[in-house]
């Protein structure tokens, strides 16, 4: 199962890098905004078939979740967004070397202090020499 996740990981990179150039060109015509709001539109869409044909029927528990976990939609919203935007700007490479230096950074205080509800780990020497190594790779590319 690990390897699948590995693998899974690894397409939804692919995908990214892709929805990054697609809608960085949807972007320019049919403004930027837009762009973001047909995104998660189609997205509404098509979950909204999966879930009626594949949930589990547990969409009214929402209200009981706890209300930092919606969070979710909205910081889905300023990354896309934030991708539509930067993306002719600094170029598809760059904008994702970006946010995977954000990624990294982010996860690794997440996981130092075991917020929401994740497995504490300790930030050591190599992971900080990874995100330099990344900060170097987006100087590179740049």
């Amino acid at each position: 199962m690990r390897f699948i996740s590995y693998l899974l990981a690894l397409l939804a990179g692919t995908a990214l890098s892709f929805e990054g150039a697609i809608y960085a060109e949807l972007g320019k015509t049919i403004g930027q905004i837009e762009t973001s709001f047909y995104n998660f539109f189609m997205g509404s869409i098509i979950m909204g078939l999966l879930w009626l044909f594949f949930g589990k029927g547990k969409i009214s528990y929402t209200i009981e979740a706890p209300k930092w976990s919606l969070l979710g939609g909205v910081l889905g919203v300023v990354y896309l967004t934030s991708i539509v935007v930067s993306v002719p700007f600094v170029g598809v490479g760059i904008a994702m070397v970006a946010v995977i230096i954000g990624q990294l950074v982010m996860s690794m205080v997440i996981e130092h202090f075991g917020w929401l509800g994740s497995k504490k780990t300790r930030i050591n020497k190599e992971k900080i020499f990874a995100v330099i190594s990344m900060i170097v790779a987006l100087i590179l590319i740049n």
